[in-house]
């Protein structure tokens, strides 16, 4: 057998089988690449026009940038499976892969998916938007931030809340400023054997005293309740959301003052005894 004979028929066996190889996957790569580059293009110019309409439609900018980002990786993806299906690749297999990463990942965050459902309903449906005064899961403050997963509120006492933005959703919430008034809930507390009429009217005195509380809407003043040892009176008057906590103090300072100033008694707990209100 001539060695030297058979070795130069395979060698030109594989060579042959290398061109054909070659002449079959360097096209296909090349348009490959073509349309990959072509895609990013058009995907670019797309993500632009995409957020332009965003705009116009008056998306937050909070919201926007998560909503082109999803589009642009959906669209980076298709463009992907499609480059992996014109080379040869098994593309059945890639998009059983992605499906099942897909699944764990929503498994491992579902809490965090639904407080980011939760923020693109509140970014786009804007129950309230940041600088309001708002109520929620009996915390009340100003929002100062509204993300895609909570919302950052801010106490009157300073104290910074992050709720997150399913537990707003799940919940009833209360907007302060989509009338630009808040009414404050104050209380004031009167012995027996005085007259309410001249309570009530000291009381009324000392709101218009009282200069950031205001007139319009109209305080609202009546008897609360009976306790054991005094009557409780209702004081709700209006302020401006920001004025919350100062109109407060400035109410129950002035009426501390007004009721000594009249010499208005009060029904201590201990002994049930009478005795005189403090200048």
């Amino acid at each position: 057998m001539n060695w030297s004979v058979f070795s130069t028929n395979k060698l030109q066996q594989y060579f042959d089988m290398a061109v054909d190889q070659a002449m079959y996957i360097i096209p296909r790569l090349l348009l490959a690449f073509l349309i990959l580059w072509i895609g990013f293009k058009l995907i670019k110019k797309l993500s632009k026009l995409i957020e332009a309409a965003l705009i116009k439609v008056g998306i937050t900018d909070t919201l926007r940038p998560f909503i082109t980002s999803i589009i642009n990786v959906s669209l980076k993806m298709f463009l992907f499976m499609m480059v992996a299906n014109i080379i040869g690749a098994d593309v059945t297999g890639l998009i059983a892969i992605f499906a099942a990463t897909g699944f764990a990942i929503g498994m491992a965050l579902q809490g965090s998916l639904g407080n980011f459902a939760s923020g693109v309903l509140i970014l786009s449906f804007r129950p309230y938007k940041v600088g309001d005064w708002v109520g929620v899961n009996e915390k009340f403050g100003k929002v100062k931030e509204i993300g895609i997963f909570n919302t950052i509120i801010i106490t009157p006492g300073h104290n910074l809340l992050i709720i997150p933005n399913s537990k707003i959703t799940d919940n009833i919430v209360t907007n302060f400023s989509n009338k630009d008034v808040i009414r404050l809930e104050l209380k004031v507390i009167m012995p027996y054997d005085e007259s309410y009429p001249k309570v009530e009217k000291i009381i009324k005195s000392t709101i218009k005293s009282v200069s950031i509380l205001l007139s319009n809407p109209a305080p609202e003043i009546g008897i609360l309740t009976f306790d054991s040892h005094f009557i409780e009176i209702a004081v709700r008057p209006y302020t401006l959301p920001d004025d919350f906590w100062e109109a407060t103090f400035a109410f129950n300072n002035a009426i501390k003052k007004a009721l000594h100033k009249n010499g208005i008694q009060m029904a201590y707990a201990e002994n049930v005894k009478m005795g005189p209100i403090g200048a």
